[in-house]
């Protein structure tokens, strides 16, 4: 009796000790990121659009940052890290949407559309060169200006995550 109760203690042990030395990892991010890979730089993107926020670039720039930082384990570098983003916003533009009777519009769209170079100096064919754009609909009988602060934000929250599914998550 005792020998078939120290011979199940030994497998139970051998076993819990197997399934606790086992690691199953998950990215909830959904980044998809060589271990070679350490550091990230974001380059300031400036504005080249025909229509000007002057907020826009840094927000922008920041925005993709905070996003690199939150969703990867990576080490930011001001410049030459193992991921490079870099480019210019290329487009900010309102246009008339839901076109009514008498040629009113019911609503207005602004577009933000961002030109990006994303190097990746560990896999050179992971490397995107792209434009990524992002809109938001607004009453016509609102001003850009009356708008602008709460649009603006959601549009950059678009195109961050679409740029990171495009270089990070491999999508």
């Amino acid at each position: 009796m005792l020998k078939k109760s120290l011979i199940l203690f030994i497998i139970t042990f051998l076993i819990s000790g197997t399934f606790n030395s086992c690691k199953i990892g998950y990215s909830f991010t959904g980044a998809n990121i060589s271990p070679a890979v350490k550091t990230f730089s974001v380059y300031y993107f400036p504005n080249r659009a025909r229509l000007v926020n002057p907020t826009l670039s840094q927000s922008f720039t920041e925005a993709l940052r905070e996003k690199l930082q939150r969703q990867t384990s990576l080490n930011e570098l001001a410049e030459d890290g193992d991921l490079i983003f870099e480019g210019q916003i290329t487009g900010y533009e309102v246009r008339p949407m839901a076109i009514q009777k008498e040629d009113l519009a019911a609503l207005s769209r602004l577009t933000i559309t961002i030109r990006v170079k994303y190097t990746n100096s560990i896999d050179p064919e992971q490397n995107v060169d792209r434009s990524f754009s992002a809109f938001e609909d607004f009453d016509s009988s609102s001003t850009l200006a009356d708008v602008e602060d709460g649009l603006v934000p959601e549009i950059i929250t678009k195109i961050t995550e679409d740029i990171f599914n495009a270089t990070l998550a491999n999508w």
